[in-house]
């Protein structure tokens, strides 16, 4: 396969550059936006209503700059889309649509590019590979698209194709992103985006190299070879910049049963998506470290099929057995050993003084899908949680502060909180205690009942 060296021109809408003026204007907007709400204080509209305003104008500012970048700006987009049921409700309905839309696409590259791409990645002879190959997307997202074709033995296959220049793109696009931080703090008070950024940005270099992706997909495959409720499509070929895989039909996406699905439906599916995320790394050695809707699949078979494989972690021998063993304490009302085992782990600083009894009682709403033998998870709930540890107060944000985020779980947590995320958003019931038992080292089946 051709191997694509540099940087080639952006076929990103607009340019680097162009991107960037327009993510750096929306500063400027939200202050003019919020002056003009101040003057109409002033002249007597009621502050709810013109606040309400700002943020629904904000947001459809915001979210169609994000939805018509790629790189950076879409990829941040997407990570914040699953955190959607976290915000209150009376901010939640004029983002809500614009911020789920950022899980299924963004505008495609032109035909031409398209074939230019091909001929970089694959050579001068690019179509003697393929016996058809449809140049329209059937996907398109952060820092690649997706076309459907057939390889030259006759198998359909998926051709993941990266966006020239998306390299440069994503990484001036998460600088420029971490100065939007006080926009999204309209919706989500509190909320630091920086840590996501600086998170993404640490990721940046194995997600754009399809070849690093097609050695986890490969691990992947094999490890649910012909499982009864996942798939995950094989690796057919690939390069730096090109991933060709087995072509998985589908019905859709668990967006689509957030949109609409059964209460069936979002329970199955639910159980499913929290099965795989938390099972994989016992099973494939693996974390899955992107946890959007739009990776899983709906199969006609009812199997869920999981996509996308460029963000992993790699645990060998699984999650590792401290999460287990914290959350069985915390679910014990054993507070002295949570605290010992999160200074052991590095969530608690050396020298920083902390009341166990009162992280407990922090920690224990987080614990309470493990407690019974199902859970109902909620938009309400996970609102209500939100607000609890974001409250400025010695119980709320104050111990939130003096716990610190060790870097080997920056990608648990991504994951772990994604999934919550998605999980309220489907409005799922699920036996989460059972889940734990079956495929969280540390976490014994000897809870009090």
């Amino acid at each position: 396969m051709g191997n694509q060296e540099g940087e080639r021109p952006s076929a990103v809408p607009g340019g680097v550059v162009g991107r960037t003026a327009r993510l750096a204007a929306l500063p400027m907007s939200f202050a003019g936006r919020s002056a003009l709400g101040a003057g109409k204080r002033m002249v007597g509209r009621p502050a709810e209503a013109v606040m309400s305003d700002v943020q629904r104008r904000t947001a459809e500012q915001v979210f169609s700059v994000l939805g018509q970048l790629k790189g950076g700006a879409m990829k941040f987009g997407q990570a914040m889309s699953v955190f959607e049921a976290a915000l209150p409700e009376q901010f939640a309905e004029p983002y809500r649509e614009a911020l789920t839309r950022l899980q299924d696409a963004a505008p495609p590259m032109p035909a031409a590019t398209v074939r230019n791409v091909l001929e970089i990645e694959f050579g001068d002879f690019w179509r003697e590979r393929f016996r058809d190959f449809d140049e329209r997307p059937v996907a398109a997202a952060s820092i690649g698209q997706v076309h459907r074709a057939v390889w030259h033995d006759g198998r359909e296959v998926a051709v993941k194709l990266q966006y020239p220049g998306a390299a440069k793109a994503l990484r001036a696009d998460l600088r420029q992103i971490s100065r939007l931080s006080r926009l999204f703090g309209v919706f989500a008070p509190g909320l630091d985006v920086k840590p996501l950024v600086a998170e993404l940005q640490a990721r940046v270099k194995e997600e754009l190299d399809y070849s690093l992706e097609a050695l986890s997909q490969e691990q992947f495959a094999a490890a649910y070879a012909d499982h009864p409720d996942y798939v995950v499509p094989g690796v057919v070929a690939h390069s730096q910049r090109a991933l060709v895989t087995d072509w998985l039909d589908s019905d859709g996406s668990l967006a689509d049963v957030v949109a609409d699905g059964s209460q069936a439906e979002r329970d199955r599916r639910g159980e499913q998506f929290a099965r795989f995320l938390i099972g994989a790394p016992r099973r494939a050695g693996l974390l899955h470290a992107d946890p959007h809707p739009g990776n899983f699949r709906l199969c006609p078979d009812g199997r869920l099929g999981v996509v996308d494989f460029g963000a992993v972690a790699a645990f060998p021998d699984g999650l590792p057995p401290a999460i287990g063993t914290l959350m069985r304490a915390a679910a014990r009302d054993d507070a002295d050993q949570v605290v010992e085992g999160l200074r052991a782990e590095g969530f608690i600083l050396p020298g920083t003084q902390i009341d166990p009894e009162q992280l407990l009682d922090y920690l224990r709403p987080f614990v309470e899908p493990a407690l019974t033998d199902e859970f109902s998870f909620g938009r309400a709930w996970l609102r209500e949680q939100t607000t609890r540890v974001m409250t400025p107060t010695k119980e709320g944000m104050g111990l939130a502060l003096k716990v610190n985020l060790p870097p080997s779980y920056l990608l648990i947590h991504r994951v772990w909180t994604g999934a919550i995320g998605v999980l309220s958003q489907l409005g799922a019931t699920a036996p989460f205690r059972q889940i734990l038992l079956d495929e969280l080292p540390g976490f014994a089946d000897d809870l009090q009942d």
